[in-house]
């Protein structure tokens, strides 16, 4: 019997959490079985239960790694005195970089998730209503500090940020070749600047 505190386990778990991450992005959860998840380790199936007692187990595994890094970065971010538009960089930066490190968990968090008993989204859910409200006090800051105009409904820019990061972040998954720094620069500008010309009325 494997001891779960131990370094050596704890890297076979987030090595098992990676295969049925990976398993989960390519046949969905309906499509994957523990068996697929065991082939992906190169393991025997018997073995996957010292990481994992089903495979509703292992997907809600995959999406808590999924969402749990990339809320602290934002916990990071919102803790800066930074400006406004440095924070928002970072912000783009952080969300979809970590669609290319930890790019299949995150997309299966993305789609799957519904899949998993309520009790065990509740957690889920929290870390991403956490990421958002950290996302609206961004956004709130810069309005205090003139940065943003008066009137921004704060809740629909922070839900607009993180729903264009997301729709990218699929692309990044299933592009490879695409330049993940070039989509930062290009999303950030997009925030920023808006489509009008420079100087437009609105």
């Amino acid at each position: 019997m494997q001891n779960p505190e131990s370094p050596k386990y704890q890297q076979q778990k987030q090595a098992a959490i990676r295969a049925a991450a990976a398993v989960f992005a390519r046949k969905g959860f309906h499509g994957a079985s523990t068996t697929d998840i065991a082939s992906e380790m190169g393991i025997k199936q018997g073995s996957l239960y010292y990481y994992f007692k089903s495979k509703e187990e292992a997907l809600a595994e995959v999406c808590l790694y999924g969402i749990r890094d990339y809320v602290q970065r934002m916990e990071e971010i919102a803790r800066d005195d930074a400006p406004f538009e440095v924070r928002l960089l970072a912000t783009v930066r952080s969300h979809l970089s970590s669609y290319r490190e930890k790019n299949e968990a995150l997309k299966v968090h993305n789609d799957e998730r519904l899949y998993l008993p309520e009790i065990k989204r509740i957690k889920l859910k929290q870390l991403g209503s956490h990421y958002r409200e950290l996302l609206e006090g961004i956004f709130e800051q810069g309005v205090r500090d003139g940065a943003l105009r008066e009137d921004l409904d704060c809740h629909f820019a922070a839900q607009s940020v993180i729903g264009i990061c997301n729709a990218w972040g699929e692309l990044i998954v299933r592009d490879p070749r695409l330049d993940v720094e070039q989509v930062i620069t290009k999303v950030n500008d997009l925030l920023l600047r808006g489509l009008a010309p420079m100087g437009a009325k609105a």
